[in-house]
């Protein structure tokens, strides 16, 4: 019996992998080119983090209520949560910026920046957990 290649080895996956994350890092410099800081803040990268968590909060509980991992939920979460939520968040540009606000000498904002976006990061993750939850809950109860 040979076992099944990882999901790193399949052209297939890896290619659908690499177009969610162009379509999401498509979508992040779209915003990030259309919304500047605010007072030295910097938002779109405040809301691509915190969207994004959410959305993958919502995605992957939505998929773990499904059952075990098929080969659509495979794609699915291979395809819209590593590469199209994957390439739209950016917590390597937030920690850029911290060290950039922290250079230009406003070490206040910087650790408000870093502290803020990493909390409301798990907050939004954790809503969406509990949006899938319950509606899944609520999905259940329908059916019965």
């Amino acid at each position: 019996m040979s076992t099944p290649r990882p999901a790193h080895r399949r052209w297939g996956l890896v290619l659908l992998v690499a177009a969610g994350g162009a379509v999401g890092s498509s979508a992040r410099y779209a915003l990030s080119s259309a919304v500047g800081p605010s007072d030295g803040w910097p938002v779109a990268t405040t809301v691509e983090n915190v969207v994004g968590a959410f959305a993958l909060g919502l995605l992957l509980e939505a998929l773990l209520r499904r059952g075990p991992e098929d080969a659509w939920a495979r794609r699915v979460r291979l395809g819209l949560g590593t590469g199209v939520l994957g390439g739209f968040t950016t917590y390597s540009t937030l920690a850029l910026e911290t060290e950039r606000l922290l250079a230009a000498g406003r070490p206040g904002l910087a650790a408000a920046y870093a502290l803020v976006s990493v909390a409301a990061g798990a907050v939004a993750a954790l809503a969406g957990i509990t949006v899938a939850a319950r509606r899944a809950r609520a999905t259940t109860e329908d059916a019965s």
